[in-house]
């Protein structure tokens, strides 16, 4: 039988690596840094490679150690989620989860969403956290979420995801715009504007970028907004038009007068939202329960544009 690691020495490997230093390390696993340093070594023989530079300031992973550190995460995690469904009891969900939210959904949802759940499940402990889609997915793989709320499609793969909301996105044009007077408009009106967007890594950036491609229009290539908020005031004093998702027009336009919204009379815009998990994970009914709430949540938002999946 080939060797297989234990779950302090993965432990003792990832602690190195998160503090860059044997004694750090040896603390935060509440160990001596002789036992963590031999378990260390033995890993390391065993496997036959090394793991872990020494010598220098600090500890660094080896090119193979980097290879190996997001495996060795997800296992550990992995262990942590079995842990939680064999001592807590199965009506609270685990009793905790760790949740990652896109920045232009997360905000005006889970103020919908967590009211309902708290109900449900009051001994449930829910962590948020808001990043990019791309950021979310890559911590969602190495086991510092648990779930994820993102726009799909999702961008990586070895996950399971349920959609449970489609959102229009709309068309935020300057009151002073020689457009915003139309009673619609179509992508040939838009030939030759600027579109602001949010950076690399949102999937509005992409979906602005294929607005681009087949309206003429052009993206602002020295500006990337920070925030839909950023983008709103940007677009409301003239500096370009923009696209705005169904649930952040509801919660932040209502005292907005310097947009004009269009639905597009020949390119319907929407993203489907939906909750990923990484696949195969011991709480994948957990999961599902949490997407059904979601669901629910969503049919009773009554959002213009905003629909379940």
């Amino acid at each position: 039988m080939s060797y297989r690691p234990s779950h302090r020495q993965l432990q003792y490997f990832v602690a190195v690596a998160q503090k860059g230093h044997f004694l750090e390390a040896a603390r935060a696993c509440n160990a001596s840094q002789p036992t963590l340093s031999t378990q260390l070594k033995l890993l390391e023989d065993q496997l036959g490679v090394v793991l872990i530079e020494r010598g220098g300031a600090t500890a660094v992973p080896t090119a193979a150690g980097a290879r190996l550190l997001p495996l060795a995460r997800t296992i550990l995690s992995g262990l942590d989620e079995f842990v939680e469904m064999a001592s807590v009891d199965a009506d609270n969900l685990g009793g905790l989860v760790r949740l990652g939210v896109a920045p232009t959904f997360g905000p005006y949802f889970l103020p919908h969403y967590l009211p309902q759940l708290h109900r449900l499940y009051p001994a449930l402990e829910i962590y948020i956290r808001e990043d990019r889609p791309n950021t979310l997915e890559s911590d969602l793989r190495d086991g510092k979420l648990d779930c994820i709320m993102t726009p799909m499609p999702l961008a990586t793969e070895g996950f399971d995801a349920m959609p449970f909301c489609v959102e229009k996105i709309f068309l935020g044009v300057p009151n002073e715009h020689p457009i915003a007077d139309r009673r619609s408009i179509g992508t040939t009106d838009l030939a030759g504007e600027k579109l602001l967007t949010l950076g690399r890594g949102h999937r509005l950036f992409e979906q602005v970028l294929r607005l681009c491609d087949v309206s003429g229009a052009q993206m602002r290539s020295d500006y990337e907004g920070t925030s839909l908020d950023a983008l709103r005031q940007m677009v409301s004093i003239g500096m370009g038009l923009s696209l705005f998702p169904s649930a952040y027009v509801s919660s932040e336009f209502e005292r907005e007068t310097g947009i004009t919204l269009f639905e597009l009379s020949d390119l319907p815009l929407d993203r489907q939202i939906g909750l990923a998990w990484r696949r195969n994970s011991v709480r994948s009914d957990h999961f599902r329960l949490l997407c059904e709430e979601a669901r629910k949540a969503v049919s009773m938002m009554s959002v213009k544009g905003m629909t379940t999946a």
